[in-house]
């Protein structure tokens, strides 16, 4: 079991890793188009994750309360949602293409923020690895081990892209090959620290697993509809952020439902 916790929350960080490493087989930035695919690639897995990964066994763990079995859900979600909102209020970091950095006034560099904005994305999906693990090690059976898979596996698949938007561009703005594929690196490590922190507190909250799973599903909603549905859909109209999408909901249920 330990093995594979291990191993759950290894694999995103491994993609996002990966992704990052573009910057050494790639010459030029990804154009805007590629870019907005991706990133409604990664918001339809978010989406999708936080619906079959997190809500669902959340509202299937407080079958008990009968007809108030969305309570915890409904709870949870919405600290969830409340605690990235403070999050980006209280840390400096700019968005890629964003003229001017969000959060309090820094002396920071624009590369530091940048990555300190990817950072703040990952941070939920680290929580939501972290959490769905921990309701297979302490849990009474509603997550299984290929449905954590699954979620691992989603988030590590939409983290590549990820890991290639923000090392890219960063060495398109004079930083060297090896910085910016540090930089990527460096801000994806927040996802299995976040994991392993939540897995160690779960421990000790397993009455409020459920309440768990739901803030993790608030947290990560809340980076697409904050973060990645303005990005995707940001500059002339185009269709294929809405398409990729789609396309990415579809793969992560599949991956969730066939799994799990």
């Amino acid at each position: 079991m330990l093995s594979q916790v291990i191993e759950g929350i290894a694999i995103p960080f491994i993609g996002t890793s990966l992704g990052s490493a573009c910057v050494f087989f790639m010459r030029k930035e990804l154009n805007s188009f590629v870019q907005r695919a991706l990133t409604g690639f990664a918001a339809g897995v978010m989406t999708a994750a936080s619906v079959w990964s997190l809500l669902l066994p959340s509202i299937e763990q407080s079958g008990h309360l009968g007809k108030l079995a969305f309570m915890p859900a409904a709870v949870g979600f919405m600290v969830g949602m409340f605690f990235l909102l403070a999050l980006d209020k209280l840390i400096p970091h700019l968005h890629m293409n964003a003229e001017k950095p969000e959060g309090p006034k820094s002396s920071f560099q624009r590369t530091t923020m940048l990555v300190l904005a990817v950072t703040l994305h990952n941070l939920p999906e680290g929580m939501a690895v972290g959490v769905v693990y921990a309701g297979l090690l302490y849990g009474d059976g509603k997550i299984t081990a290929a449905g954590a898979l699954a979620l691992a596996l989603g988030i590590a698949i939409q983290n590549f892209p990820e890991g290639a938007i923000i090392s890219m561009p960063l060495k398109a703005e004079g930083v060297s090959r090896a910085k910016s594929f540090g930089a990527g690196v460096l801000s994806g490590a927040v996802e299995p620290i976040g994991a392993v922190l939540v897995i160690l507190a779960a421990g000790l909250l397993v009455p409020i697993m459920p309440y768990l799973l739901s803030f993790a599903a608030g947290a990560m909603i809340y980076v697409v509809v904050e973060e990645l549905i303005p990005e995707m859909s940001a500059g002339e109209h185009c269709n294929v952020g809405t398409i990729t999408f789609a396309v990415g909901f579809v793969v992560m249920m599949i991956l969730d439902v066939a799994l799990g």
